[in-house]
């Protein structure tokens, strides 16, 4: 689970890079926030998951999904936050930087 996670968080500043190569600042800082609004709770939920697989009978569907829908909660929390407290955001870096960071797990199915 680290594997993935630092994997999305390599591919969200490579993305928040060139997105400010190709756009500025506001689109560095914008692609940034997006990834980072799909790592962090990516992050606590694998954490989740870890702390509670080394615990007797910790290893159930129950703390899985109940995780699985507070990370998506928590991303979506982390977006309107986005929205709201960063008012120059770019939408397409933001979007791009989520989508690539959602998707860079793929890159560690075709490793092996």
């Amino acid at each position: 689970m680290l594997r993935v996670v630092l994997m999305q968080l390599a591919a969200t500043v490579v993305t928040a890079l060139i997105a400010g190569a190709i756009a500025g600042e506001t689109a560095l800082i914008s692609a940034l926030l997006g990834g980072l609004c799909c790592v962090i709770p990516n992050g606590l939920f694998a954490w989740r998951l870890f702390v509670n697989s080394r615990k007797p009978g910790g290893g159930n569907a129950a703390v899985f999904f109940i995780g699985e829908f507070i990370k998506i909660g928590m991303t979506i929390a982390l977006l309107v936050a986005v929205a709201m407290l960063y008012r120059d955001v770019n939408w397409l870096a933001l979007v791009a930087a989520l989508i690539v960071t959602l998707k860079s797990y793929i890159i560690l199915l075709f490793r092996h």
